[in-house]
């Protein structure tokens, strides 16, 4: 017998910031040019786009 294969529960993602896991249906998402970020709430969003500043420039 061969095992059984179960999918990944894909209804949570992890935000980008905190890792916090929480349901794809709240998550904030922002679209960069390749790829997709998730956010838990506006804090870690803040805290996110904070960083992109300091590093831009």
């Amino acid at each position: 017998m061969s095992a059984v294969v179960k999918p990944i529960d894909s209804g949570s993602v992890a935000c980008d910031v905190c890792l916090k896991e929480i349901p794809h249906s709240e998550a904030g998402i922002v679209e960069a040019e390749d790829y997709v970020m998730y956010f838990c709430g506006l804090d870690c969003y803040r805290q996110w786009r904070e960083a992109q500043d300091n590093t831009a420039g």
